[in-house]
């Protein structure tokens, strides 16, 4: 029985630990920048979640806000404004462990030079993006925090595993931390292929799709 708590207390601060360590890489490539983007992470008794306006670069591992299962501040610095969002999506998908949102150079791009369409934003480029990725509709631009915004993607949370906000960037989520960031790099890096090339190549075609579902069990 003692050591219960101190095991619990070890798997936070490794959670705390890898929030600061993606927000860190991310923002090293330039997948963020200033004090764009959030990332949150489900624990057992609540969530973590960036501070709002805080640099994902230099997040400090305390200053993390944790908020309980019903949204109330527990401890850490003010949460991000994007709350709202994040608890949407984990209600709604008891496998999603964790979310990350960045605006994304070229996905930012991709919304305003126009998306493929609102159903997929980018179109089956590559085997990866098809296995790792998936379907990733548009939602329409409304001000950041926008609780619209957070209860249409609830509604999609546990059909997809991401969304791109136009002109805001994308908003991924895994069961990870770790892995909602390879998800999104993924994401960015087709975006960034999508834009850079013309004319646009041809989608993967229906075959190649299928033996992807049928080898990996793709969801597309």
């Amino acid at each position: 029985m003692s050591d219960a708590p101190a095991l619990h207390l070890s798997s936070e601060t490794r959670v705390r630990e890898e929030i600061c360590t993606v927000g860190a890489s991310l923002y090293q490539r330039r997948y963020t920048v200033g004090t764009a983007g959030n990332i949150s992470a489900r624990l057992d008794d609540g969530w973590l979640i960036t501070p709002t306006d805080a640099c994902l670069g230099r997040l400090d591992p305390a200053d993390i806000a944790k908020v309980d299962s019903d949204g109330r501040a527990v401890s850490g610095a003010r949460p991000s404004k994007t709350l709202a969002l994040h608890r949407g999506i984990y209600e709604r998908n008891g496998d999603a462990r964790g979310i990350v949102h960045t605006h994304s150079t070229h996905l930012v791009a991709l919304t305003l030079a126009g998306v493929w369409s609102e159903t997929d934003v980018l179109p089956p480029l590559t085997p990866y993006y098809v296995m790792k990725v998936g379907h990733v509709p548009l939602i329409r631009y409304r001000r950041p925090g926008d609780p619209q915004v957070a209860a249409q993607i609830a509604t999609l949370a546990d059909q997809v595993r991401a969304v791109l906000l136009e002109r805001l960037g994308p908003v991924v989520w895994e069961r990870s931390v770790a892995q909602a960031s390879y998800a999104l790099e993924e994401l960015e890096e087709t975006a960034r292929l999508w834009l850079m090339t013309n004319p646009r190549p041809a989608p993967l075609d229906e075959s190649a799709i299928e033996e992807l579902r049928a080898a990996f069990g793709a969801r597309w």
